[in-house]
């Protein structure tokens, strides 16, 4: 499944699942991997179509520029693999940040997107996105003694309350690499994140929404992104608010919270509202 490419002035990491139907391409969350859409390979998504699990540029085993983390050269990296592949054009889909760079492309490059999977990703999320999100973003560049402390330190995540499947690990797994003297260390880093979100809070997501013409499903997580009180990370009515600004968008509730949608009963519902909305 693994594979490399160079484009763009960079070499990037995805992973291949051969598949009967069309091609779908996945892009994962700001911190995250391609690994991160293993559970919906478990759930049958795999080979009801092709899928290619991309690591964009800063995450998994894609190169690391120092800078250029910008929506426009991560759209031109895509771009780049789709030509590299010989494929004028896929159904494109990305969760959390990877659904803002979906709807980047869309708007952007038309011709190359066939229909557009948004997971749990809106012109507005909740207002305390940056607090909210900042766990995920505070174990970056951090040294862990061992892969067995680094997981331990995961499961304890506030959007992991009273919740663990072990089908993650594969994510996390890929989301570090093992130093000489047997600690691990996340493959991000915390600059580059960073000035990715900072570019997504500067794009005007509400002038480009109008202009994307594709199909687009929207998978919206209904559970708290937290302890068992907080809120959802994309609550319904932005959600909902994001698809009416579509030309053609349509939208889904998924269980689970902003991570955990991706496995289990979430996982299920994912992939069988992808499925229904690929064939037709």
């Amino acid at each position: 499944m693994d594979r490399y490419i160079e484009t763009n002035g960079i070499n990037l990491h995805y992973l291949d699942h051969t598949g009967t139907g069309p091609t779908l391409l996945l892009m994962p969350g700001l911190t995250a991997n391609g690994h991160v859409f293993d559970g919906l390979v478990s759930a049958g998504l795999v080979p009801a179509v092709r899928l290619l699990a991309l690591d964009l540029r800063g995450r998994g085993l894609s190169d690391k520029p120092v800078s250029g983390y910008s929506l426009a050269e991560h759209a031109a990296d895509v771009i780049g693999l789709l030509d590299k592949l010989g494929l004028d054009s896929v159904i494109l889909g990305g969760h959390s940040y990877g659904g803002l760079l979906g709807f980047y492309l869309a708007a952007h490059y038309p011709q190359r997107v066939k229909k557009l999977v948004v997971i749990d990703a809106a012109a507005e999320m909740h207002p305390d996105t940056r607090r909210l999100i900042q766990p995920a973003i505070d174990r970056l560049g951090k040294p862990m003694p061992s892969w067995e402390s680094y997981l331990a330190a995961v499961k304890v995540m506030p959007f992991f309350y009273h919740w663990w499947d072990p089908a993650i690990e594969s994510y996390f797994r890929a989301d570090v690499r093992t130093l000489p003297n047997g600690e691990v260390i996340s493959h991000s880093t915390a600059g580059a994140i960073t000035e990715a979100v900072e570019h997504v809070l500067a794009e005007p997501w509400r002038e480009l929404l109008p202009r994307i013409s594709q199909p687009t499903l929207l998978l919206n997580a209904t559970g708290a992104y937290g302890l068992s009180a907080a809120p959802p990370l994309l609550p319904r009515e932005q959600a909902e608010a994001t698809v009416a600004a579509l030309q053609q968008g349509v939208y889904r509730a998924v269980p689970g919270n902003h991570i955990t949608m991706l496995y289990g009963d979430g996982a299920a519902q994912i992939t069988k509202e992808i499925v229904k909305f690929v064939v037709n």
